[in-house]
């Protein structure tokens, strides 16, 4: 009789920064190990997974039920990507309605098993409840978070004690996180900013945070030696393991497929090959963010006046549909465009780019980003150093990291409404590329010393463990230990 395989239950949170890093995740499992890998979401976002997995694949992709009407949500939409900001905690609070769907699907799996329960869920930041559940149904519990261990511990910090309401000052430190550096009013996320502890929002996270404490602990896709402090914030807060298993990152051909419109990355490779080395600065502000129009039209303008070469990445800026025709005639300077296509220094990608291939290709200098943690992870496996403009969630404390912690990053404007100057955006730009600068030399050796680190981490060879591959280890190793202390339990029972 065939030896019974162990399930992991994957579920991301409804949303593209999140599925990304799940599926990375369910993709090196996959490569790595001999388990089942069971992949959960929406029927909308399964369906989009579908042309992102590699044929031969045996991750299986199954659909939970989720009627967006119920919700008061546009219909045909599942995922943040495409919401409005304002919907995007509705779409939080629905999912919450998936438990009924998840534990029956759990259950059946347990069934199809002959009694026994998968070997751990895995589950996302957003999920706090599905914690409580695996409990319920005793299966080993891990949250897995996309975000690295710093940004999230001073984003979950900020979002318990709310510390910016009992000052007075524009300038506050954390409570129960010391050793992150003071944190400033400009540098808290909307939602955050605007909390009082009876809003959606802050009911909202207070419920799902609280989940955690039933979890096992947590995985997070970043690496030990980087983000150390971070870390350490949640095995103490928590009193649960925190394991860095990173950079999972998904493969060139997988982020290819999750791709819509934009330019064919045949294109895009071609034109950064007529570059010279390290000569071209990458702008892009991830999947779900956008600048408002006067931003867009000085970052235009900075990118002009430097005189770099670069590839931006423009969606249509704040208070227009986000997936709508980009005009660049009313949102970028006049002859802006002709004037970069005639000189050949500036390639404008609509909506989507191949940023992976982007980010390895020999004359890419440095990476103007919103610091998510996915394209912190690609940039520094690369060792790209960044100019940083964050956004939203915990983007600002990622800039803080990148830039006072390891030295690789700085800050070029602060959200979506700041007032940005297109002379501080050429001389930040000028401060990371240039030969001349001292930081910027220094900049890019810390990025190529943090790429080492980083492909050390996940390397297994002659009998050498990376940091990431040990701590992988241990949590199944930990999964496991609980499943052997189960059967052993249900024996003296029985």
């Amino acid at each position: 009789m065939a030896e019974r395989k162990e399930n992991l239950v994957l579920f991301p949170f409804m949303a593209q920064g999140h599925i990304i890093p799940f599926l990375a995740l369910a993709r090196y499992l996959e490569q790595r190990t001999n388990y089942t890998i069971t992949f959960v979401n929406t029927p909308l976002n399964i369906k989009k997974l579908r042309s992102s997995l590699p044929p031969n694949s045996s991750i299986s992709l199954v659909e939970i039920p989720f009627c967006n009407s119920d919700h008061g949500l546009p219909s045909n939409n599942e995922n943040t990507n495409a919401l409005p900001y304002h919907l995007v905690i509705r779409l939080l609070e629905a999912s919450t309605s998936l438990k009924p769907a998840f534990k029956k699907l759990i259950e059946n799996l347990i069934e199809e098993q002959h009694g026994q329960p998968p070997l751990c869920i895995i589950a996302d930041i957003f999920f706090g409840w599905t914690a409580s559940l695996a409990k319920e149904l005793n299966v080993f519990h891990a949250i897995f978070s996309g975000a690295g261990g710093y940004g999230l511990a001073c984003y979950y910090s900020l979002w318990v004690n709310l510390p910016h309401r009992k000052v007075d000052s524009d300038l506050f430190s954390l409570p129960d996180f010391p050793e992150a550096s003071s944190i400033h009013i400009t540098q808290l996320p909307t939602n955050i900013r605007e909390a009082d502890g009876t809003d959606s929002w802050s009911v909202f996270q207070k419920q799902n945070l609280s989940g955690w404490m039933n979890s096992d602990g947590i995985l997070f896709n970043t690496v030990e030696e980087l983000d150390h402090t971070g870390l350490l914030y949640f095995s103490r807060t928590l009193g649960r393991p925190a394991w860095p298993i990173g950079p999972v990152l998904l493969s060139m051909e997988s982020r290819v497929l999750a791709g819509k419109g934009g330019i064919g990355r045949e294109l895009c490779i071609e034109w950064l090959s007529t570059k010279p080395l390290n000569s071209v600065l990458y702008v892009s502000f991830g999947s779900m963010n956008t600048i408002s129009a006067s931003q867009m039209m000085q970052l235009a303008m900075g990118l002009e006046s430097s005189g770099r070469n670069f590839v931006w990445v423009v969606r249509p800026p704040i208070g227009f549909e986000v997936n709508s025709e980009f005009k660049t005639k009313e949102w970028l300077p006049e002859g802006f465009e002709e004037r970069i296509k005639d000189s050949g220094r500036g390639l404008l990608v609509h909506n989507w780019a191949p940023q992976l291939e982007i980010l390895t290709h020999k004359s890419v200098s440095a990476f103007l980003t919103h610091c998510g943690w996915n394209s912190v992870l690609e940039a520094l496996n690369h060792g790209v150093p960044m100019i940083g403009w964050p956004m939203a969630a915990e983007q600002f404390f990622n800039v803080k990291l990148l830039e006072e912690k390891l030295g690789v990053c700085v800050e070029v404007a602060r959200g979506k409404s700041c007032e940005v100057r297109h002379e501080d955006i050429a001389a930040k730009i000028e401060l990371v590329m240039g030969e001349t600068s001292g930081r910027g030399k220094d900049m890019r050796r810390q990025a190529r010393q943090l790429m080492e680190i980083i492909r050390n981490a996940m390397k297994e060879e002659d009998g050498f463990k990376g940091s990431s591959v040990e701590a992988m280890e241990d949590f199944f190793s930990t999964a496991m230990t609980r499943r052997e202390k189960t059967e052993m339990e249900k024996k003296i029972a029985a």
